[in-house]
């Protein structure tokens, strides 16, 4: 049998498996462009679990960084 395809996740579907809000997860999507969807959906953009995780790393930095209080 062949392989599975990729599980593909919506903007909503990271936030929600994340803990935060969309409004937490666009920004982040936009100042990073590195981080981009597998597929479209429509208008729709579909992000594989890389990005997740990708998201998730970057969400950790900027919580760190504020924490510290460094910019």
């Amino acid at each position: 049998m062949g392989a599975e395809p990729p599980k593909l996740v919506t903007v909503g579907v990271i936030a929600s498996e994340l803990g935060i809000t969309v409004d937490r997860v666009t920004p982040i999507l936009r100042r990073h462009p590195h981080i981009k969807p597998r597929a479209f959906a429509g208008n729709v953009r579909l992000f594989d679990n890389a990005a997740i995780v990708q998201v998730r790393h970057k969400l950790e930095t900027t919580e760190a960084q504020h924490a510290g209080g460094e910019r």
